[in-house]
């Protein structure tokens, strides 16, 4: 049933955005970070960030307040291969207002679809988005 669950609509420009933001050809760190306007229920962009550090990009996140990152990303493989894995980070910090989490969540699957994004990962806090916990995670999609 949480499959099916849909909150809050996106932003037809998020989905413009993302599309591009996919293909790319830059080399380096760029995200983009959503938010939801609760009184609109609609998930639009924050702010966009190019060659960015992940520690910068955890820096400019607001520490009480769920956001989603739409996160390209460079990784060096142990062979000397270069990647560039396609990433969503979903971020509720604990604290946050119930009703926002409940907000966030309930969109984050439907989100997710309407991205086409494969590697979905989730924080209870910002101080834990680094880059060894991002190469953790990435480390499974070989």
């Amino acid at each position: 049933m949480s499959q099916n669950l849909k909150v809050c609509d996106v932003d037809p420009a998020v989905k413009e955005k993302v599309e591009k933001f996919r293909l790319r050809k830059e080399k380096t760190v760029a995200a983009i970070v959503l938010k939801i306007v609760p009184d609109k229920l609609l998930v639009v962009i924050d702010e966009e960030h190019e060659d960015i550090s992940i520690e910068d990009l955890r820096e400019e996140l607001p520490a009480h307040q769920p956001r989603y990152v739409v996160l390209s990303y460079v990784h060096k493989h142990d062979d000397g291969r270069v990647s560039f894995p396609f990433c969503f980070i979903f971020i509720s910090p604990q604290g946050c207002k119930p009703e926002l989490h409940m907000m966030y969540s309930g969109t984050k699957t439907s989100l997710t679809t309407d991205l086409n994004a494969t590697k979905v990962f989730e924080l209870r806090s910002v101080e834990e988005l680094t880059e060894e916990w991002l190469k953790e995670k990435i480390k499974f999609f070989r």
